[in-house]
């Protein structure tokens, strides 16, 4: 599992982009549903602790996606029909969480006060890309774990 720390060594300007796109932000997740079919729903990323997080609601469907099949790809909210401040995207797998010690990391490093009740999950970064804008360019960044 590549952590968003390992992301950060290996594109420091990518991830410190998509860290400003997602943390504390509303972005979107896809996720597989059992028919195999996609699933999108908003979430608040947590770029911290040289992890990314998510926390939800232990009964939401996309919780219960991703403990069935880890695969998902997030991207951030675009402010604009032009492409505001780019766009951000990554892709890999989700882990349940359910150390204490990560769990309070998370905690420590949200934008909010997730609750008690809901379940955290660490995002791997297998796969990060980019798209800006200047002026009439459009410039793309892409960047790729090294497969073990």
């Amino acid at each position: 599992m590549t952590t968003w720390k390992q992301f950060a060594q290996g594109d420091p300007a990518l991830a410190a982009y998509g860290s400003e796109r997602l943390a504390g932000r509303v972005a979107y997740l896809a996720t597989l549903r059992p028919d195999g079919g996609p699933r999108v729903y908003p979430v608040t990323p947590i770029v911290g602790q040289e992890e990314l997080f998510i926390f939800m609601e232990p009964t939401s469907p996309k919780g219960l996606d991703l403990r069935r099949d880890g695969r998902y790809a997030l991207h951030c909210g675009v402010e604009d029909n032009s492409g505001g401040a780019g766009e951000f995207s990554i892709s890999g797998r989700a882990m349940l969480v359910e150390a204490p010690a990560m769990r309070a990391a998370a905690i420590q490093s949200a934008s909010y006060a997730p609750k008690d009740r809901y379940i955290l999950f660490a995002l791997s970064v297998e796969q990060a890309a980019a798209i800006t804008y200047e002026g009439d360019q459009m410039l793309r960044r892409r960047w790729q774990a090294v497969a073990d």
